[in-house]
C-alpha cells in the first residue's frame, strides 16, 4: 500500500533553514546562475501574448493506442496523454538549466540544496474542480516512488529522504546524505501531480493500464476518443493558469486532435486530403518528392524548413545486450560496419541528413578527438579501477564507420570479417558463420513500412558477411509487446538527452534501469554508472560540459548502437491558417504549445473545400 503522510501542525514542522536559504521564483542548475526571467515578468519572450484563443490543430500518430496512462509499461498510451498533468516547476524553450514556479509561488532551499520547500499557489484546481494541495504533491511523489516505472523507483528511492506536508500550501523534500543535490530540487519539482481524491474515489492502481484518464490540473482534458483511431483533447474553460506569466500566449487551441494511421503512406494521403492539418515530415523521400500536390502549389499548404537547435534524439539501431551473441563488442562492431549511411543518404534520403555521431549531437557537448586534460582527470581514475578500458585515454572518440558510394563497402566488409573471425565466428561451406555449432543470426524487428527500404540493404550486406540476417515486420501492438518483454535482437530506438542531464541518464544508461522501457538495450556497466555520477555531481557549467563529454565518450565506446541520422531543421507542412511567433525559440518547435489558429483564414480554406 502507498504510504500517505497526514497533515501536521505548522508550528511543529516548519523547516529549519540555514541562514543562507534562498527564497526564489525559480532555480538555475548551478548556484549563482542567473534566471533569464525575473520576478514580475509578464510573458515568455518567444510567445505572442496577443495570440487569439480558439480553433483546432490536428496531427497524426503511428499505430494505435489502448491506454490513457502514460506512466505504466502496460499497454500503449495515447499521444499527449501526459498533457493533463502539471508540475510544481516548468522550464522554458529559450534557456538551458532553468525552472520556474508554476504550481508554486516560491521555493526555498539552502546553498547546498540538501532540501527544498515549495509554497503553493492557492488558486490551482484539478479539472475535477478539487483544489490542488501539498497532500497531492506528496501523494504523487510516493506514487512514482512506489509504483512508477522501475527507473523512477530506483532513482527516487536513492535520492529523497522524506517528503512532508507542512500545511495545505507548503511541502518540503529533504534529500539523502551523500547524493549529488544539484538537480534534486528541480527533479522533485518536475514530477507530474495527480489528484489523491481521484485515486481514492476510483480505487486506482497506478500500475494498471486504463482508458479512463487520471485527473490533472493542466490546460487540456480528454474530449473524445475513437479507440486506436483518433483522440481529441479540449482546452478547459476553467483552467486556473490561463493568466500565469508562464502560460500567456500558450495553450491557444480550443482542441488538439490526433489521427492514427497504420502506415506512413496512408498518413501522408490523409494529410493531402485535409484529414489533419500539421505534419512534421520524417520521410526524406516524401519531403523531396511528395509535396507537389495542388494544395501546396496553390498555397493552401505551406511547406517550410524551420530552425531546430535541439539535441538530436540519438535515433539508432540498438542491440539487445541481454542476448549472449551481442555481448561481444567485436560482433556489434562488425554488424555496425555493414550499415552504409553514406550510400543510404545519397540513394534513399536525397542527401538531406547528417550522420549522428554522438548522444549529444547538434551541440558542443559531444566528445571529439582524444580526451582533453580535464576529461582525463575524470577517466583515468576509472581506468585505474578497471571500470573503463585503457584505450579510452588515448584513442579518439568512437565515430561510426564511413562507407563508400556503393551499397556494399568492401573495405568495411573485410574489417567486419576479421572481427568476426577473431571472435570465433567462422564461415561454413554454406556461407553462414557459426561458433560452437550456433549460427550467427540477427533479426531486425520493424513495425514501419518506410523503414523497409532502410533495413533491407543492411540485411543484404550482412548476408554477404555470412550473417543469417533478416527483417521481421510486426504490427504496432506486437512491437510494443516484444519491446517490453525484451524479445528482440535489433530495433530502432531513441535516447533523447538534455543540456543539463540528471536522473534521466540512469533511466537510459544506468544499471538501475536495465529492466526499464528506456534502457531497451539492457546496458549494465559500472564504468558508465560511475561517469553518470560524475555528471550528476558537476558543480558548475564547465565541469558539467567536461563530464558530459567524458560520458559521451564512454557510451560511444560501448558500441551498443548503430547511429542513424538527423537534420538540424524541422521539415514541416501545415495548412495556411496556422500561425507561429517569429523567431521561434531555439529549443522547441512548439506547434501544439504556442502556435495559434487564424480563424478567418481557416474559414476561407474550409469554404474552399480544403478540409
Amino acid at each position: 500500500m502507498i504510504r500517505r503522510l497526514a497533515l501536521v501542525a505548522v508550528t511543529a514542522a516548519l523547516p529549519a533553514f540555514a541562514q543562507d536559504a534562498t527564497p526564489d521564483h525559480g532555480i538555475s542548475t548551478f548556484p549563482g546562475g542567473v534566471l533569464k526571467y525575473q520576478p514580475g515578468f509578464t510573458n515568455l519572450d518567444y510567445v505572442n501574448p496577443d495570440a487569439p484563443k480558439g480553433g483546432e490543430i490536428s496531427v497524426w500518430a503511428f499505430g494505435s493506442f489502448d491506454s490513457m496512462n502514460p506512466y505504466t509499461p502496460k499497454g500503449r498510451a495515447a499521444g499527449l496523454s501526459s498533457a493533463a498533468y502539471e508540475s510544481l516547476l516548468s522550464g522554458t524553450s529559450d534557456e538551458i538549466g532553468s525552472a520556474y514556479c508554476l504550481i508554486c509561488t516560491s521555493m526555498d532551499y539552502p546553498a547546498d540544496r540538501s532540501e527544498v520547500t515549495f509554497t503553493l499557489r492557492e488558486d490551482v484546481t484539478f479539472s475535477s474542480g478539487v483544489p490542488l494541495t501539498a497532500e497531492d504533491i506528496v501523494f504523487s511523489y510516493e506514487t512514482f516512488r512506489d509504483k512508477g516505472l522501475p527507473s523512477f523507483r530506483a532513482v527516487l528511492s536513492t535520492q529523497v529522504e522524506t517528503a512532508e506536508v507542512i500545511d495545505p500550501q507548503t511541502v518540503r523534500f529533504v534529500f539523502k546524505d551523500g547524493v549529488p543535490t544539484r538537480d534534486l530540487p528541480a527533479t522533485v519539482g518536475g514530477l507530474p501531480i495527480f489528484s489523491k481524491a481521484d485515486f481514492d474515489a476510483r480505487g486506482i492502481d497506478f500500475e494498471d493500464s486504463t482508458l479512463e484518464p487520471l485527473v490533472g490540473s493542466g490546460a487540456y482534458i480528454l474530449d473524445n476518443m475513437d479507440i486506436g483511431r483518433s483522440i481529441t483533447y479540449r482546452r478547459r474553460d476553467d483552467y486556473w493558469g490561463e493568466d500565469h506569466p508562464l502560460n500567456v500566449g500558450r495553450n491557444n487551441f480550443d482542441r488538439i486532435r490526433i489521427e492514427y494511421y497504420a502506415d506512413y503512406d496512408a498518413a501522408f494521403q490523409g494529410f493531402k486530403g485535409g484529414n489533419y492539418t500539421f505534419r512534421n515530415e520524417a520521410s526524406s523521400k516524401t519531403w523531396a518528392t511528395g509535396y507537389d500536390f495542388p494544395a501546396v502549389q496553390n498555397g493552401t499548404v505551406i511547406k517550410a524548413e524551420l530552425p531546430d537547435g535541439t539535441i538530436s534524439t540519438s535515433q539508432s539501431f540498438i542491440f539487445n545486450l541481454r542476448r549472449e551473441t551481442f555481448q561481444d563488442p567485436r560482433v556489434r562492431e562488425a554488424i555496425g560496419l555493414m550499415y552504409n549511411f553514406e550510400w543510404s543518404n545519397e540513394t534513399l534520403f536525397y542527401g538531406i541528413y547528417d550522420r549522428i555521431t554522438s548522444f549529444w549531437e547538434n551541440t558542443d557537448l559531444r566528445a571529439e578527438g582524444p580526451p582533453s586534460e580535464e576529461e582525463l582527470a575524470i577517466l583515468t581514475p576509472l581506468v585505474e579501477k578497471g571500470l573503463l578500458d585503457a584505450a579510452i585515454l588515448t584513442e579518439d572518440a568512437v565515430l561510426p564507420p564511413v562507407s563508400g558510394t556503393r551499397q556494399l563497402d568492401r573495405g568495411n566488409l573485410r574489417r567486419a570479417s576479421a572481427l568476426l573471425e577473431e571472435a570465433g565466428w567462422i564461415v561454413g561451406a554454406d556461407g553462414i558463420r557459426r561458433k560452437d555449432g550456433k549460427t550467427l543470426s540477427v533479426e531486425f524487428l520493424n513495425d514501419s513500412q518506410t523503414f523497409d527500404r532502410v533495413i533491407n540493404p543492411f540485411v543484404d550486406n550482412l548476408l554477404r558477411l555470412g550473417v543469417d540476417a533478416r527483417m521481421t515486420r510486426v504490427d504496432n501492438a506486437q512491437m510494443t509487446q516484444r519491446e517490453r518483454s525484451y524479445d528482440f535482437d535489433v530495433i530502432t530506438h531513441q535516447m533523447p538527452m538534455s543540456y543539463v542531464p540528471g536522473s534521466n541518464l540512469r533511466q537510459y544508461f544506468g544499471s538501475e534501469g536495465v529492466d526499464d522501457v528506456f534502457n531497451l538495450m539492457g546496458l549494465q556497466d559500472p564504468g558508465i554508472d560511475a561517469l553518470i555520477s560524475v555528471v550528476e555531481a558537476a558543480a558548475d557549467q564547465e565541469a558539467l560540459e567536461t563530464a558530459i563529454s567524458a560520458l559521451d565518450r564512454g557510451l560511444r565506446a560501448q558500441k551498443f548502437w548503430i547511429p542513424q541520422w538527423f537534420k538540424p531543421v524541422h521539415t514541416v507542412a501545415y495548412y495556411d491558417y496556422l500561425r507561429y511567433p517569429e523567431p521561434l525559440p531555439p529549443f522547441a518547435l512548439g506547434n501544439l504549445d504556442f502556435w495559434w489558429a487564424d480563424q478567418d483564414a481557416y474559414d476561407r480554406l474550409k469554404a474552399a473545400g480544403a478540409f
